[in-house]
């Protein structure tokens, strides 16, 4: 194979003790193949490099760096070691320099390709099939010494496949590709390194890069590269800017992800007033087009009798004689005042004229037509005409008719009348010629009344007036009747009423008391009207100041009688709960001593059951070892990937083939090289504890490995991990019947491990495994282990750590340790499994926790969890160790409630061997006010939130929901919780009392 090959055979040179590979492969076209992406920014990639790497090796003699050149003349640089004849082999190889550029976290991808140690013959070292990778940060590049404790280390690296002999004779090898995360990069640049502590590989290609998202165009906005946050759960906000001739919408925006690519695009721009939207960029309107509004909208046509003369036109200019109104859109034709009404016609009836007439011939392009009638009163003279004053009246207006009649009343008799009626559309005031005008002349014969005489009251109560007046001196005819003319002066112009009299006087009632009154009255008689009289003022009467006077002395009296009998009622009932709270406590006392006469019994073992034995009790642990573990043969055992580190070494998944069966999936625990004798047997000393145990809900151990090296366990593999993690990973989504099957599980296990006398110590969630059937099984077996990452967890004493939070009282003061410690322990897990995985006690210190529990303090029930749960997490947690239930029961009760799912949502006491009455219960003080409640609580700092917000009462406060909570002011997360569960403990008090009989 012309110039794809990096040797041409597989030389095996006898050195010494050892054997030394020249590892020899073929390298396929696809490596070299682009397979950059655009959102991806290389800062190394070594088969890029056309001159010497320059990478150092320390010492000189472990890896070897190969060049070959490719069928290209492209340089093929690669480095090499395989010592594995040799022991205790640690050799390092160190990259260049390399500068970070605007990367905050970067990614190191590796190809290579690892030789299967089993298929290497006569090897006299330790063979691995893993190497190390490392790096260091730094401001610039240096020639200091190397020194491999500066280096931090990135991960461990394990092939996927690995190649054999039989490989290297079909020249067929495996190229494996892995790639790591490191972050965050603070300095400029940084040096990779690579560990090789006995493995024979080969590295053949290394590329360093940082991930962008990259510039690109949405909804008309541009976005620049954007740096990724190094936080791969959070996303940066990228504001974009609108392209030419475009604006915000909303405003644009992506959000960058950690793996370089745009996402939860919002908002977006549009093209301007003028433009419109075309491949992604925004092009002016042609002439005769035009775009009124912004938006991805396209550019119209100029609507008829209008044109535009620009390009960008944001609307068209009207013709000549063509208008557009104020209020009249863009998109809307221009048009034309309208031609004048045709034929008018009139009928006058007595005291009224009717005027009719047809539409305009032209409309003028509009459907907003309207009439007004002007009125010209005459005299004898051709130019003796004036307008027409307020006495005439017109129905329904003079101006503004969208109808095409009027009626006008009130007109004087022997007098000429001009009209002139004139058509109206939007656009009338835009046009400069005389509007068109059709008129008509109108003349009255008949004789109208003169004026009324004075008018005067003749009394006024609070809402009326009486007036009267005399009757006109020449009505001409006999008068019809009055109409009288009135409103509040104060009110002139707003509005008025009117009656009619047939006499010459009236009673006006719904009047205003102390207002006001402005009236005109006028005859009429068959020949029209008279003209109103003058304007006359009266008030109303005022007589209400002592009505007044005595409904607020009634008020008054009535308040202060009410106060005095509410006053009365609570302070009765006041007393009354007060006598009834100090006998409830009395009888919880006597209560709580028949409890602890009930619970002195101890734990009884029950025969048949086998019995723990401490590995330390044996002189050698390796015999334990042998007695309670079984030897698996390595060859049996495939690691497949390292899934994490342990205190010893490496954890892996892999496959364990057992004989005439299946292979299984298994974890791997192994203990890394250059331990001690002491290390050897803390790490065995679990697998003696495991062995021990058999049952469906402890973790079980499938063997061990000791004659060989690396020394491993090997135990059952678990899918979900933690169960903490995992119902952190799916809050909220199992039913309450889910969990008490989880809880049941455990609790199964614990009883499993009471019964053979053993006592667990570090029961929490972090260490119950659960497999992919929600099956939760107990774990974690050694006495040295990191109890947690935070350094808070722990707190330290004499005898080690403990993890304050999981443990007994006793346990932590005198370490105590015991079964029942181990329920204490089970309840926190309960209180664990029901809030998915929160943290217990929150933010508390330690020491906070410590006194806490000293005081009294337990934790509330978590939002959702049923009431028998917390009852079963309170008796866990009692101070009395002896008074605490045993697994038997805990597990007898959790089967009840299995069985009859309603009792999870009723205040059923029905614990197998518990106290049976509410009041044997573990309670809180029954509080008096909000502050001692809050006070037990540790949440006094929000006394002054709930009183401002309304809650005053104990009563008022088991009323509240979480949006209450959040609504008075309590933000932190956890404070909304622990107040939550407080308030439903608080409502379940108040229930036990009711059932008692007191009145709460």
């Amino acid at each position: 194979m012309a110039g794809g090959l990096l040797g041409s055979s597989v030389d095996v040179l006898e050195m010494g003790f050892g054997v030394k590979f020249c590892l020899v492969f073929l390298l396929l076209r696809a490596l070299f193949t682009d397979s950059s992406h655009n959102n991806q920014v290389v800062l190394l990639d070594t088969t890029s490099v056309l001159g010497e790497l320059g990478w150092k090796t320390y010492p000189l003699n472990g890896w070897d760096a190969i060049t070959e050149m490719d069928e290209h003349n492209r340089p093929i640089h690669t480095f090499q070691v395989c010592h594995v004849m040799e022991p205790n082999q640690n050799n390092w190889l160190r990259s260049n320099w390399i500068s970070r550029e605007a990367a905050q976290k970067i990614y190191v991808e590796l190809r290579f390709t690892l030789r299967d140690c089993n298929s290497i013959p006569w090897v006299l070292g330790t063979c691995k099939e893993t190497f190390n990778l490392y790096y260091m940060e730094t401001d610039e590049s240096h020639g200091v010494k190397f020194k491999p404790s500066q280096y931090t280390k990135i991960d461990t690296i394990a092939a996927d496949e690995s190649f054999t002999q039989m490989d290297l004779g079909d020249r067929i090898l495996k190229l494996n590709t892995e790639v790591r995360e490191v972050g965050p990069i603070t300095k400029k640049g940084f040096y990779l390194a690579f560990q090789d502590i006995g493995a024979c590989i080969a590295l053949v290609s290394v590329r360093v890069y940082y991930k962008k998202c990259p510039f690109t165009f949405r909804n008309l906005a541009v976005f620049p590269d954007t740096i990724p946050r190094v936080d791969s759960s959070s996303l940066v906000e990228v504001r974009g800017a609108c392209v030419r001739n475009a604006e915000e919408r909303d405003t644009p925006k992506l959000y960058c992800g950690a793996d370089g690519d745009w996402l939860v695009p919002l908002g977006r721009c549009v093209c301007s007033v003028g433009y419109e939207e075309l491949d992604g960029s925004c092009l002016a309107c042609r002439t005769g087009f035009y775009k009124a509004f912004a938006g991805n909208i396209k550019c119209s046509k100029c609507p008829p009798h209008s044109f535009s003369y620009d390009e960008s036109a944001p609307f068209c200019h009207c013709e000549k004689g063509y208008f557009r109104a104020e209020k009249d859109p863009p998109t809307m034709a221009c048009t034309r005042p309208p031609s004048p009404p045709r034929n008018v016609i009139f009928n006058i009836n007595e005291t009224s004229l009717f005027l009719e007439w047809s539409p305009p011939s032209d409309m003028g392009g509009r459907k907003d037509l309207t009439y007004n009638v002007l009125c010209k009163k005459c005299g004898p003279g051709p130019r003796e005409c004036e307008l027409c004053g307020g006495d005439l009246r017109f129905v329904p207006r003079p101006v503004g008719l969208t109808n095409s009649s009027v009626t006008v009343l009130d007109f004087t008799a022997h007098a000429n009348y001009t009209f002139e009626i004139e058509s109206l559309n939007g656009v009338s005031e835009f046009s400069s010629f005389p509007r068109p005008v059709t008129a008509i002349t109108i003349t009255t014969d008949q004789g109208g009344p003169s004026l009324v005489g004075a008018v005067r009251k003749d009394w006024a109560s609070q809402n009326s007036i009486a007036l009267s007046w005399q009757e006109p001196e020449n009505p001409n005819t006999a008068i019809l009747d009055y109409e009288i003319k009135y409103y509040e002066k104060e009110h002139e112009q707003l509005s008025y009423s009117s009656t009619r009299s047939k006499a010459p006087s009236v009673i006006i009632t719904g009047l205003k008391p102390s207002t006001k009154y402005v009236f005109h009255i006028r005859a009429r008689t068959a020949a029209g009207y008279s003209s109103y009289s003058p304007k006359f003022e009266y008030e109303t009467g005022d007589e209400t100041s002592d009505m007044a006077t005595d409904q607020g002395q009634v008020l008054v009296i009535t308040t202060a009688a009410v106060g005095g009998f509410t006053l009365l009622v609570i302070l009765t009932l006041f007393f009354l709960i007060t006598g009834r709270c100090q006998w409830y406590i009395k009888a919880k006392m006597k209560s709580e001593e028949k409890r602890r006469t009930h619970l002195q019994n101890g734990h009884i073992r029950f025969p048949g059951i086998k019995t723990y034995i401490d590995p330390d009790t044996y002189e050698d642990p390796t015999q334990a070892v042998h007695e309670f573990a079984k030897e698996i043969d390595p060859s049996r055992i495939r690691i497949e990937r390292v899934i994490g580190a342990g205190e010893f070494g490496e954890v892996c998944s892999g496959r364990l083939r057992t004989p005439g069966k299946r292979e299984i999936p298994v974890a791997i625990k192994t203990l890394k090289g250059g331990y001690v004798d002491r290390q050897r047997r803390d790490f065995l000393r679990e697998a003696s504890i495991m062995g021990q145990f058999d049952h469906p809900n402890i973790i079980r151990l499938e063997g061990v490995v000791t004659k060989s090296r690396p020394v491993m366990i090997v135990v059952e593999y678990m899918e979900n991990g933690s169960l903490d993690s995992f119902l952190r990973k799916h809050d909220g989504h199992f039913t309450v019947i889910q969990l008490v099957g989880m809880l049941r599980g455990i609790a199964s296990g614990m009883k499993y491990l009471s019964d053979m006398g053993y006592v667990h110590r570090d029961l929490a969630a972090r260490n119950i495994l659960v497999n992919s059937n929600l099956v939760c099984k107990v774990s974690d077996f050694g006495l040295s282990r990191v109890l947690e990452d935070d350094p808070e967890a722990a707190y330290t004493t004499s005898g080690g750590k403990i993890p304050i939070r999981w443990t007994a009282p006793e346990a932590i003061a005198y370490r105590k340790f015991s079964s029942a410690s181990d329920v204490w322990s089970y309840g926190i897990v309960m209180w664990e499994v029901m809030s998915y995985g929160e943290r217990p006690y929150w933010e508390m210190s330690n020491q906070d926790v410590i006194l806490s529990i000293e005081e009294g303090y337990r934790l509330p029930a978590p939002m959702g969890c049923p009431v028998t749960l917390h009852q079963l997490m309170l008796h866990c947690w009692q101070k009395e160790r002896s008074h605490r239930p045993k697994f038997t029961d805990i597990v007898s009760f959790l089967d009840k409630l299995i069985r009859n799912p309603s009792s999870l949502q009723t205040l059923v006491e029905d614990v197998q061997g518990l106290p049976e009455s509410p009041g044997d219960v573990p309670e809180y003080p029954l509080f008096i006010s909000i502050g001692d409640w809050l006070d037990s609580i540790k949440m006094s700092q929000y006394k002054n939130n709930f009183m401002a917000a309304g809650f005053t009462t104990l009563d008022s406060v088991t009323r509240m929901s979480i949006d209450d909570v959040r609504r008075i002011g309590v933000t932190l997360i956890g404070h909304q919780r622990r107040i939550v569960s407080s308030i439903q403990t608080l409502r379940l008090q108040i229930l036990h009392m009711q059932e008692k009989g007191f009145h709460v």
